[in-house]
């Protein structure tokens, strides 16, 4: 049970209540619990319709203790059964309307093994070289110049990761409007960069003590990363001034 700041859980529109709490409080409640709470995590859930927090006239947010109850529950459904918001926001919504409903889960794990993430595709998947060409319709010098350039890389035994038919695709659909590998190398490093700075919010939560927590790197990773590309498109977007659909 999370323990909320006394005043009450009223739900009125004025931000003045007593029973309101700024994010930062929020944060404070939830991190006895979930250490690995962010303000992000928290507006993340917000956007994704998990929880609806007042506004101050000022915009700023404003929670009641039902508001950190629900978040409490969120952050336990993921940690603990890792489901996907989806789920989780509609058995919430279930909840809220009085019907009773099992909690879903993704598999029951052995004696002492945390639970894992149910993957959304081949977590392993793995292609050869020829395989590759084929798909990507190049030829081997093509694949040698993008390996050159950090574009593509094969795996130590030679094969490659599945997600590379992907990469390939989008270098040669690029390269239609005159855009050379030597060209996205820029990319490359911005990626990389990116990658490095999901793993070092991720990083804390691989050195957990606790194996469920360091379980739930994996599902962390997958979100961050996610995040990520939105606001990398998002990006691109603007300084392009253009909208996609």
């Amino acid at each position: 049970m999370l323990r909320t700041p006394s005043g009450g859980a009223g739900h009125g529109t004025a931000a003045t209540d007593s029973g309101l709490m700024s994010i930062g409080t929020v944060l404070n409640v939830l991190r006895d619990e979930f250490p690995e709470v962010t303000i992000s995590k928290i507006r993340f859930l917000e956007s994704e319709g998990l929880i609806e927090p007042q506004r101050t006239a000022s915009g700023y947010r404003k929670f009641s203790a039902d508001d950190v109850e629900r978040l409490g529950h969120v952050l336990r459904m993921q940690r603990d059964h890792y489901l996907p918001l989806k789920v989780i926001r509609e058995h919430l919504d279930a909840m809220e309307r009085g019907e009773a409903v099992p909690l879903p889960t993704v598999g029951r794990p052995r004696d002492g093994e945390p639970l894992l993430e149910i993957s959304e595709g081949p977590t392993a998947a793995r292609i050869g070289k020829a395989e590759l060409l084929a798909a990507a319709g190049i030829g081997e010098r093509e694949l040698e110049e993008w390996e050159s350039y950090g574009l593509v890389a094969p795996l130590p035994d030679g094969a490659y990761d599945a997600e590379t038919v992907n990469v390939a695709s989008l270098v040669v659909e690029l390269g239609r409007f005159g855009i050379e590998p030597r060209h996205l190398r820029a990319m490359k490093a911005a990626a990389d960069r990116e990658a490095g700075l999901v793993d070092q919010v991720v990083a804390p939560l691989k050195r957990h003590r606790n194996p469920q927590t360091r379980a739930h790197a994996q599902a962390r990773t997958k979100e961050l990363a996610a995040l990520t590309v939105k606001l990398h498109a998002a990006l691109v977007q603007t300084s392009l001034g253009v909208r996609l659909p």
